[in-house]
């Protein structure tokens, strides 16, 4: 990861212009919130990705990952079409893209990245490539963006370039990320604190471990945007711009069948954000929660699979105080709380294909 700088000089026969880092997130808590005006509460990982970048004197973007070797991609910049076909390098395209549409005078470049964030994890390991571009190429093409533009910049790469119909969590979460803490995010209000307050770490309540199941999900396909359709429908139905205005009785009473059960998630797990960061805030236990929140979105919400499901049922025999999925479903990452690393990885390791520690980690920026 710290050889970002030496493989462009390799690749390009230059050095970089610098070289920029934006981490993963875990989602402790608050799931498909985000897009309901709701409340979640990720923090920012250790493992992150690394773009190595330098502006050329044309109008080409070269990209380069290291996890992809066999796939670079060489683009006119001229020639970028939202939703076009590819691969991985449409996340880093469409940072170009969504910086020309908002004005930005786009530079030529050889991009070169690097991750060690799990793939398809639940972890953002999507985000975290394009925040890393993002956040090079605004500084290098001297586009004036505060961390809102920015957030605003690497959404519309993925959602508007990709066609990936997610929210902003993920962007916030690595953009805004604290060290040592989560961030309680009110996508209403369009605020983020961090939680809990200095000086208490997150991870002091108990510790977390991150169990990467190895069923990978793809959010610019499939159930995800369905899932934002029910939302919406359950909105409209009530009469309500969101779901985050909705009341248990008026979901109880004008919904039935599947509306009424992603209403009822939507509710429950916002009310579950605001109680674990305030257990959180009192050094307590939140592992109750978590579990709670995993049913609500294997139950009501209909987005877990077995192998999800097999991890917590494992952790919570193992003496974990809690566990639930993290990210936006059908496969990637269990978050498991009140057990240490090396416990899960002997009672877990064979139900997935990675068992780690988690402490909260810092946001994006220039590292070199």
């Amino acid at each position: 990861m710290n050889g970002a700088a030496d493989r462009f000089r390799t690749w390009t026969g230059r050095d970089p212009e610098g070289v920029w880092q934006a981490p993963g997130r875990v989602n402790l808590i608050g799931d498909h919130t985000d897009y309901n005006g709701g409340l979640a509460l990720p923090f920012a990982i250790g493992r992150r990705t690394m773009a190595a970048v330098g502006r050329r004197a044309d109008r080409r973007w070269r990209v380069r990952s290291e996890q992809r070797p066999d796939a670079p991609a060489d683009v006119d910049l001229a020639d970028l079409r939202p939703r076009q076909a590819g691969g991985w390098e449409r996340y880093v395209l469409g940072v170009a893209w969504a910086l020309h549409e908002a004005g930005a005078d786009v530079p030529g470049a050889d991009i070169l990245v690097d991750s060690d964030v799990p793939l398809g994890a639940g972890l953002s390991s999507s985000a975290s490539l394009v925040v890393a571009v993002t956040v090079a190429v605004a500084e290098l093409s001297g586009a004036a963006l505060d961390l809102d533009g920015l957030v605003g910049i690497a959404h519309r790469a993925e959602a508007g370039y990709v066609g990936a119909p997610t929210g902003t969590l993920d962007q916030r979460a690595v953009l805004l990320a604290r060290a040592g803490h989560g961030l309680l995010i009110d996508f209403r209000s369009d605020t983020a604190d961090p939680v809990p307050p200095d000086p208490v770490p997150l991870a002091a309540a108990e510790p977390l471990v991150v169990v990467d199941t190895g069923v990978r999900h793809d959010h610019a396909s499939g159930g995800y945007g369905e899932r934002r359709r029910e939302c919406a429908a359950a909105a409209t139905a009530l009469g309500l711009a969101d779901l985050r205005d909705a009341t248990p009785a008026m979901v109880d009473e004008r919904l039935s069948g599947h509306l009424a059960a992603r209403a009822r998630h939507v509710l429950t797990e916002n009310e579950r954000v605001a109680e674990v960061a305030r257990l959180l805030r009192a050094g307590r236990s939140v592992g109750r929660l978590l579990t709670a929140s995993h049913h609500s979105l294997r139950d009501d919400f209909a987005v877990s699979c077995p192998e999800l499901d097999a991890v917590v049922g494992a952790a919570l025999a193992a003496g974990a105080a809690g566990a639930r999925m993290t990210g936006g479903g059908w496969g990637g990452a269990v978050v498991v709380s009140g057990l240490p690393a090396g416990d899960a990885a002997q009672c877990l390791g064979g139900r997935g294909r990675g068992v780690f520690a988690v402490r909260p980690g810092g946001p994006a920026g220039r590292v070199a």
